[in-house]
């Protein structure tokens, strides 16, 4: 299972799981120490300058009273999403597309040369890439809002 974290700049962190871990609660929180770490090396503006706006899922690990108490002592905003929306989830409908015509018709003898494949797709799509898909954000949100509340994708 992977993991990402992303920007408009491009990637911050990510994680591949090995394929016998689930992520719970106490899991998510470790990831999200792990990208405070590298937010504050890789984007140090940004956290020392405003408060980091966050956007995950709504997904049972994300929600948690564990994982809302570690978003409090991060100090970071969250921005609300609403129930069984994938079309609102930048990652979803426009990183991970991207990462899937990337993969289609391969296979991987190991987690190594999975991670040497992400590695490379990440470093190959320009900031451009990555700003795209964060400044589609509100106008998915606008087109949701306009069919009040239906999927987009």
């Amino acid at each position: 299972m992977l993991s990402i974290w992303w920007d408009y700049k491009g990637i911050i962190y990510f994680e591949l799981l090995p394929s016998n871990k689930t992520i719970d609660s106490n899991v998510y929180c470790q990831q999200l120490s792990k990208l405070n770490d590298c937010l504050h090396q890789k984007r140090p503006n940004l956290v020392n300058r405003a408060r980091v706006v966050f956007h995950h899922d709504n997904a049972r690990p994300h929600t948690s009273l564990v994982t809302r108490q570690k978003l409090l002592e991060l100090g970071w905003d969250v921005l609300p999403h609403p129930s069984y929306s994938p079309d609102m989830a930048p990652t979803d409908y426009h990183l991970f597309l991207s990462l899937q015509n990337s993969l289609a018709g391969k296979t991987f003898a190991s987690d190594d040369t999975i991670k040497a494949h992400l590695n490379d797709f990440f470093a190959g799509k320009d900031q451009k890439f990555y700003e795209a898909g964060i400044m589609k954000l509100p106008e998915r949100w606008k087109l949701i809002v306009e069919q009040n509340g239906d999927y987009v994708i």
